[in-house]
């Protein structure tokens, strides 16, 4: 019996585990809203099991990102109270952006892990924008990052980033270089005139801290 009762634990823990993959597959190619039963044939699952397992789109969402969003929350908490704020900034646009080379699905993953609840989402993006903004002002009174950067300009860059994982996702030597051509320019000393003015996208990446 103990034998038997194993067995079926790890047959779950298996379904579990293909379940996640394929959820990670299926969103990066689809999105997340990609149909649950899409999801389960990746999985060589029924569409029953499933939903046993995850009984909603967004327990699903979460658990298939949840070493992802762990990390993006520690390395956003991270350049908060890091007390060189250049490398804070730098380290938090070189995880982000290495999280979506690695999960091409986590960014709208993130996006849909906040609450539903209007109030709460909007509270939340505003003390995360207030942060950043902070962390932003410190690298630039510190002399490292450019005067005339802007939080917005996040935004750009993981969009930017996004898109080209998304046109070579095996290539990471490209997205590696972008990223440092794109923190080489970022710096002060780099500077050469002004910038235009900014995007008026606002991020919609990160937690609050």
């Amino acid at each position: 019996m103990p034998a038997t009762s194993s067995r079926i634990r790890a047959d779950a823990r298996r379904n579990r585990e293909r379940l996640l993959a394929a959820a990670r597959a299926v969103f990066a190619e689809r999105g997340i809203d990609a149909p649950m039963a899409t999801v389960a044939r990746r999985a060589g699952v029924g569409v029953a099991t499933l939903y046993r397992r995850f009984p909603t789109r967004d327990a699903l969402v979460r658990a298939a990102f949840t070493r992802q969003m762990e990390t993006c929350t520690r390395v956003f908490t991270e350049a908060l109270t890091d007390p060189d704020p250049w490398r804070g900034f730098q380290r938090l646009i070189e995880t982000v952006c290495e999280l979506q080379r690695e999960e091409r699905g986590f960014p709208a993953a993130f996006i849909a892990a906040f609450p539903d609840d209007a109030a709460a989402h909007a509270q939340l993006r505003s003390q995360a924008d207030r942060e950043l903004a902070n962390l932003v002002r410190r690298a630039q009174a510190a002399g490292a990052l450019r005067a005339d950067f802007h939080p917005a300009d996040l935004a750009v860059v993981f969009l930017a980033h996004g898109g080209l994982v998304s046109a070579q996702p095996a290539d990471d030597a490209a997205s590696r270089r972008l990223v440092a051509y794109l923190l080489q320019a970022f710096r002060a000393d780099a500077a050469s005139g002004p910038l235009p003015a900014p995007s008026a996208l606002s991020l919609r990446v990160f937690p609050a801290g």
